[in-house]
């Protein structure tokens, strides 16, 4: 596959649209219509704001439901002529168990129940960023859960990406409703976090290739499908430019940058415009740390640190641009008018360490700091006062653990960086230091941070080449892309939930090691820690 189609692919993979496990009522019903299948009883129907869900429980039933919350999904139609990620229809399928696709959620939800344990989704009322109907559907979903199923001891929340967000926000506010949480690859903290990442790269694109892209301020759909077709060409271009000439590929027709910028390869500006937003530079097909030929040599360590980060950024900005654009209509729609304000960045405070780790992809420090005055001068986005201040008054996370709580995050995830889920350690640790030092807080005598924290973690190289050494793609390797988890991996998190459930406590014992072990790919270690979001570093 050609590095544009790997670029645009993860892009498309976003929109997530799940095949229809079930049929389900489109309007409220006071009690749901319920089946026995035999080895399982299935119960559909609608919560009262309109949400469809699906309840799930197996003839032996262990006593532990899990409730799952579904990621992004995109608030509004792509027509078919949008290239490359057209075609999409908004759908509000109810989703019991996670997957990348209509099989692996059917693969984990077979699995699932026949280890005993009930499954249970909405489609939630409205798709987008809906954290706060998110929250809604839960809890009435829960209570008609116990009400139908009486013999429901213990219900785990977990969710991925924005349902992992929905999933912290209910264990925060409503945790007597639940026993135990799993935020798998999350959003964290709020969403202005994500939205930072979102405005701080499309901003970026913008003010080095294309000073036509919006970044913002919708006001129409027309300008959304505008800006991703926008986009799309400055990264096709980009590709063409890095194909034909790596080390020094041109800029785009597009951009209005000076000569002197110019001068620089545009392959440094991208890497620029990642690493001072937070867009992973380490993707599916570049490790950033391999080279064609024998290690060592000068054009493997050439590859490595100057090449292999423009490569990898741009194989995640595909995926990440798209998905800010849709994040930020879809927010501004909601509280009416642009939320992204970059005229107090300070990019070269922002990018910190980061001129130093991508020198060399930066074509050295004069080239950097020239890419950095540049967008010193550059015209700024301002935001709408009231919308910030209505945008920051939706759900939000304090950081607290009132059950036993699991993260799962990739370390290059491209969508909801692994520097989510290290806020929500920092938070326990912080948590578990006060329990710790406080003689009067009932967790002084066992204190516990009642969070355990797991990474999807890269091998230390993965970039294969072909015989004449031109890089392969790749799009299965652990910690990378965007919510990858593995049926396997998924099954691990769930046996650690449900003993966590039972239990009361997470515990890293015999029992918790052994389930890590058969998920493969997982890491646990306290020692181990990422980057922060730039909205949490600043």
């Amino acid at each position: 596959m050609s590095l544009k189609k790997r670029v645009f692919a993860v892009a498309s993979a976003l929109a997530i649209t799940t095949t229809a496990l079930v049929a389900v009522p489109t309007t409220a019903s006071a009690n749901p219509v319920c089946t026995n299948k035999v080895i399982f009883t299935e119960c559909v129907g609608a919560t009262t704001d309109g949400a469809g869900y699906v309840i799930q429980v197996p003839a032996r039933f262990s006593g532990t439901l899990f409730l799952f919350s579904h990621g992004y999904r995109y608030p509004i139609n792509i027509p078919a002529s949008i290239p490359l990620v057209g075609g999409y229809t908004v759908v509000n399928t109810p989703q019991p168990a996670p997957g990348q696709n209509a099989a692996q959620i059917t693969e984990v939800a077979t699995q699932m129940l026949t280890k005993g344990y009930g499954i249970a989704g909405s489609g939630f009322a409205r798709q987008g960023w809906n954290a706060d109907s998110g929250v809604k559907t839960n809890i009435e979903l829960i209570g008609i859960i116990k009400k139908q199923f009486p013999t429901v001891k213990n219900v785990v929340a977990w969710g991925e990406s924005l349902g992992a967000f929905i999933t912290q926000a209910l264990s925060e506010n409503n945790s007597s409703l639940i026993s135990a949480a799993g935020n798998l690859c999350p959003a964290a903290g709020s969403v202005e976090a994500s939205l930072k990442m979102a405005g701080d790269a499309l901003w970026g694109l913008k003010s080095f290739f294309d000073p036509t892209i919006q970044a913002g301020n919708y006001k129409s759909v027309l300008e959304v499908y505008t800006d991703i077709g926008k986009v799309l060409t400055v990264l096709g271009s980009l590709q063409a430019a890095f194909a034909a000439n790596p080390v020094t590929p041109a800029w785009p027709a597009t951009s209005k940058v000076p000569d002197a910028v110019k001068a620089i390869p545009s392959r440094s500006a991208l890497v620029l415009v990642a690493a001072m937003s937070g867009v992973p530079t380490q993707s599916s097909s570049y490790d950033g740390a391999t080279g064609p030929g024998p290690q060592g040599t000068l054009i493997a360590t050439q590859f490595a640190a100057g090449l292999s980060p423009a490569f990898g950024a741009l194989e995640n900005m595909g995926g990440a641009a798209i998905l800010a654009i849709m994040a930020t209509y879809d927010i501004e729609q909601q509280v009416g008018g642009a939320v992204f304000d970059n005229t107090a960045t300070n990019y070269a405070t922002q990018l910190g360490d980061g001129l130093f780790e991508y020198s060399s992809a930066l074509s050295g420090l004069d080239a950097a700091r020239g890419l950095l005055g540049f967008l010193a001068a550059s015209p700024r986005a301002k935001a709408d006062p009231a919308a910030v201040t209505k945008m920051r008054a939706l759900v939000s996370h304090k950081g607290v653990f009132n059950v036993p709580t699991v993260s799962l995050a990739a370390t290059a995830d491209n969508v909801t960086p692994a520097g989510h889920a290290q806020w929500l350690a920092e938070r326990a640790a912080e948590k578990y230091l006060a329990s710790a030092s406080n003689k009067n807080s009932k967790l002084a005598a066992t204190p516990r941070s009642n969070f355990i924290a797991l990474w999807q973690r890269t091998p230390d190289s993965y970039t294969k080449f072909s015989a004449t050494g031109s890089p392969i793609s790749q799009s299965t390797v652990n910690g990378t892309g965007h919510c990858r988890t593995t049926t396997a991996q998924y099954m691990a998190i769930a046996d650690i939930l449900a003993k966590a459930a039972v239990e009361g406590k997470l515990v890293a014992d015999g029992a918790f090691r052994s389930a890590i072990r058969k998920g493969g790919g997982l890491t646990y270690d306290r020692g181990f820690s990422v980057p922060l979001m730039k909205f949490y570093q600043n």
